[in-house]
């Protein structure tokens, strides 16, 4: 329940404070006083959208703090609007989303305001109230229903996808099969062209290269002696030496292990000399090669490995064209199977929705006779759509009448703002029974009504009154009278500003106000009399 609010810089209100009780709290006032202003106030604290429009003029910020109880947990929340548009919400001091406080809020309030009786008139939205009357008897279903129909439009885009994919495949099938042909063809081998480079590099320039390598391994041994000859006689010349001392020896290793270095890099000379050879065959075939690979990098790559990727794309492609025919009958079957699923669960839903739809119309028809529609009789069609969707198959319209004779009519043919305000008083009365949300909140749910149905509405709210805590605000002495708890809106002024303010009625001051609401501007022994006398009967 909400237990206390704080309104600061909101609207035409600059400070009050409202304390709430458990039953029915009835909020009075002239019109004009602000009485609105004040649920407007409980809505955003609730998690309604802002915008810096409400905050107090000449004011930085209004600030609103809503304090709460829900499952015997304490909480509060505060909404603060800032005049350059900035919205900051927090619950119990935390910074939340707005989506945070409105879970928070979808479990404590429900707020009826003046205009709501109009969703009454839409017929889709009848299909909500039929789903909230006792809603735990639909809910899994529902959630199943709304899988089912997740799967069901999946494998439609899936299907939908492939056959899209069909026609563009087939129109590009030819091309696809030249280009991985292509590819294939040539045999690319990861790392050939940086071999092929070098090799062609050593072709074209083979005859150089063979002299200069047969020049420097004749300088090493065609002469008489060579200079290995040389270098050989050297190292045995220190060798012996090496025992008188210890840096010749030194000297001597290091020049062993040159001429050991050396001969293996004249070996190496003469292999690279013995297997060169010149072949412009060879030349030729590589040259051609070389061009082939740089062909196909200017078509499907900058590198043989990307060449490659591309084939391996290629090939998925034609593997999926190839496997269409089979694709698509896996696809329309899995549709199948999917719609079939969701038609299923649409009819188990539609079963319970008619079902729960004859309790409903007795139990509105019986809350209606209690609201002074003595011959009311009511009717909750549910007809089949032609396509399911994520909520079912089902449509369902009200039919209602309330006058003896005459046949039923749709809800939206309800022209009287005082019937259509009762009736939707009847629905809330049905469905909060089962939606565990501990406070209603009506602005004005007496809206086009007066005398005796006033008063038959005014004990229907005290009745409610005793599950659910009651917020309501009214102009009718009848209604007001039957406050657990009176609160009276009243708005003042000085030479620049106007204030709005509310103050919690004694028992005497509620007779008051009955009184003035009864008399209007004077107040007389007579409609004070009357104000204790509604009280009394209420």
């Amino acid at each position: 329940m909400i237990n206390h609010i704080s309104i600061k810089n909101f609207a035409i209100i600059e400070n009050t404070e409202i304390d709430f009780r458990d039953g029915l709290n009835i909020i009075t006032g002239e019109t004009g006083s602000g009485k609105s202003i004040v649920i407007e106030a409980i809505s955003l604290a609730l998690g309604s959208r802002a915008d810096s429009s409400y905050v107090r003029s000449g004011a930085a910020k209004a600030v609103i703090q809503l304090a709460g109880t829900l499952n015997d947990e304490e909480f509060v929340i505060t909404r603060e609007i800032s005049s350059a548009g900035k919205n900051l919400c927090r619950i119990n001091g935390e910074i939340v989303t707005l989506s945070q406080v409105n879970l928070l809020s979808a479990k404590l309030a429900d707020i009826h305001g003046q205009y709501d009786n109009q969703s009454l008139l839409d017929p889709d939205y009848h299909i909500v109230l039929l789903d909230s009357y006792k809603h735990q008897d639909t809910d899994s279903l529902k959630d199943e229903v709304a899988d089912k129909y997740s799967l069901y439009v999946k494998a439609r885009k899936e299907l939908a996808r492939l056959l899209s994919l069909e026609k563009e495949n087939t129109r590009k099938l030819d091309f696809y099969k030249f280009e991985e042909e292509e590819i294939e063809k040539a045999r690319l081998i990861p790392g050939e062209d940086e071999e092929l480079r070098e090799r062609i590099m050593l072709l074209q320039n083979s005859e150089k290269i063979y002299e200069n390598i047969s020049g420097a391994y004749q300088a090493m041994y065609d002469e008489s002696p060579s200079v290995m000859d040389g270098l050989s006689q050297s190292v045995k010349s220190i060798e012996e030496l090496s025992s008188y001392s210890e840096r010749i020896a030194s000297l001597g290793q290091e020049f062993s292990d040159i001429y050991y270095r050396l001969e293996d890099v004249c070996r190496e000379i003469r292999s690279i000399k013995d297997s060169l050879t010149f072949s412009p065959a060879e030349l030729d075939e590589a040259i051609a090669r070389m061009e082939l690979i740089d062909g196909l990098k200017k078509k499907y790559g900058s590198t043989i490995e990307e060449i490659l990727a591309y084939q391996e794309k290629l090939q998925k492609q034609l593997s999926i064209a190839e496997n269409m025919d089979e694709e698509k009958r896996r696809l329309m079957h899995q549709l199948k199977a999917a719609k079939e699923q969701l038609l299923q669960s649409c009819a188990a839903l539609t079963a319970k929705r008619t079902a729960k739809a004859a309790e409903l119309e007795g139990a509105i028809q019986s809350e209606l006779i209690d609201l002074n529609f003595k011959d009311a009789q009511v009717k909750i069609s549910v007809e089949p759509l032609s396509e399911p969707s994520e909520t079912g198959m089902d449509r369902a319209e009200i039919f209602i009448t309330t006058n003896r004779g005459e046949s039923l009519k749709p809800l939206a043919k309800i022209v009287s703002g005082g019937e259509m305000s009762r009736i939707m008083l009847a629905f809330k009365n049905i469905i909060s029974s089962y939606d565990n949300i501990p406070t209603l909140i009506f602005d004005e749910i007496d809206n086009g009504i007066s005398g005796v149905t006033a008063s038959i509405v005014g004990k229907k709210l005290k009745e409610i009154s005793r599950t659910h805590q009651i917020i309501c605000i009214t102009h009718l002495p009848q209604i007001a009278s039957c406050g657990d708890f009176n609160y009276r809106i009243y708005k003042d002024s000085s030479d620049t500003s106007t204030f709005t303010h509310v103050e919690m009625l004694s028992p005497e001051e509620k007779v008051g106000e009955i009184a003035r609401l009864l008399g209007g501007v004077s107040v007389t022994e007579a409609t004070v009399k009357a104000a204790k006398e509604l009280i009394e009967n209420s």
